[in-house]
């Protein structure tokens, strides 16, 4: 129940009064249902002098282990008449004490109004309502009471009696607040924990990072002394292989770079790959001559598979650009690749002089090289005569996160 304090009309939980009000009742009446003055009982309040049915609920009533309470709605101020000894216990309340106020002798300094609010509408209204409150004892202890509120109907239609039950919840309350505390302090160890491997990743990310620029740097040098020795070599073939292997270094560097500019370092884009190759492959050729077109899916693969791939583009194109065309012979050459549900295509062809006296020696470097990284993609490459020209093309198993990505 809800209230604490003397009756005040000015603090009244309902005013739902069928009947007129007694002008002189100043004091609270010790009436119950008019069938005479209410007697305690051992620790409870009951109506005296109730027989059949009535004298049956009656001593349920007040041997229910549940605190009930029973106010008269006919009198000014909604008194109590009738009350269980388990309220008493409750309470802490004597019988002689609960007698004649209003309920509201239970309130107290952090009682929520807001509760007191929807207790006194709906018994304006006549309507049952059920709430938690936290209400006090007599010895000014707190207590978080649920409770049910029901009306009592009189035989003509009207409202005589409101009865309500009482159920300390405390326990629950307490256990609440509880799990919300210990829920506030799991969320907060978590935010640090998140917070803490955030930091370790960005910094790993930073250290990562540092090495993918000195990496790069590295890779430039080295590609800058083979160039260098390229030049000042005298013998055709073995500048040649020296201009081979400072390309090979450059994909790899390009590799490198668009690992790490794209903020994901365990993935690698082959679309982006190709496009900055190919601007590399005709920025050398001459467009009149040879026509270069890439065609690329958007294909993420794992960053240990970077660099077999980016060589393995890169040795396929560039023997397209360098043995289809021999002397003045026009032509293009074109990349595409291809995602499938568990695998990607990818195939280089050209219109040039095709397979057979044309092809390139067997025993070559670059063909040496093909079939190393096509072994450890764990592909397969099949070369085929389009008469003219020639296709190579590779089908590349890829992982479950690849094939999701």
């Amino acid at each position: 129940m809800i209230g604490r304090g003397r009756m005040a009309g000015a603090d009244r939980l309902g005013e739902n009064r069928p009947g007129p009000a007694d002008p002189g009742a100043s004091a609270p009446r010790d009436r119950a249902e008019g069938r005479g003055p209410a007697r305690s009982t051992g620790g409870g309040v009951d109506p005296a002098g109730a027989a059949g049915p009535e004298a049956v609920f009656a001593a349920a009533f007040r041997a229910s282990t549940s605190p009930m309470v029973l106010t008269d709605a006919r009198q000014p101020d909604h008194p109590i008449v009738f009350a269980n000894p388990a309220f008493c216990r409750l309470t802490g309340y004597s019988a002689a004490e609960v007698l004649g106020r209003n309920c509201r002798f239970l309130q107290g300094p952090d009682t929520d109004r807001g509760a007191v609010a929807r207790v006194r509408a709906a018994v304006s209204r006549g309507e049952p309502v059920s709430v938690d409150v936290l209400n006090y004892r007599r010895d000014g202890t707190p207590f978080w009471n649920a409770m049910a509120l029901n009306p009592v109907p009189d035989a003509a239609g009207g409202i005589r009696s409101f009865f309500a039950v009482l159920t300390d919840v405390s326990g629950t309350r307490q256990a609440e607040r509880a799990l919300a505390r210990a829920r506030d302090d799991l969320e907060q160890d978590v935010d640090g924990r998140a917070r803490a491997l955030q930091a370790a990743l960005d910094q790993q990310t930073a250290l990562l990072h540092e090495v993918d620029h000195r990496v790069k740097n590295n890779l430039q040098v080295i590609s800058s002394l083979v160039l260098l020795k390229a030049r000042r070599t005298r013998d055709a073939a073995c500048r040649e292989a020296l201009n081979s292997m400072a390309e090979r270094i450059g994909a790899l560097a390009t590799v490198h770079r668009l690992l790490y500019s794209v903020g994901d370092v365990n993935r690698f884009n082959l679309r982006d790959f190709a496009a900055d190759f190919g601007a590399d492959l005709a920025a050398g050729l001459d467009p009149d001559r040879i026509r270069l077109t890439i065609d690329v899916d958007a294909i993420a693969v794992s960053a240990s598979r970077a660099a077999p791939l980016a060589l393995l583009v890169h040795e396929l194109a560039t023997n397209a650009v360098r043995h289809a065309f021999p002397g003045e012979r026009r032509g293009r050459v074109a990349i595409v690749a291809r995602r499938r549900a568990d695998a990607m295509t990818l195939e280089v062809s050209d219109d040039g002089v095709g397979l057979g006296p044309h092809d390139a020696n067997p025993e070559g470097f670059g063909r040496a090289l093909v079939g190393m990284v096509v072994r450890q993609l764990r592909g397969s490459l099949a070369w085929e005569d389009l008469a003219p020209g020639t296709r190579a093309r590779l089908v590349l198993p890829l992982d479950a996160d690849e094939a999701g990505a």
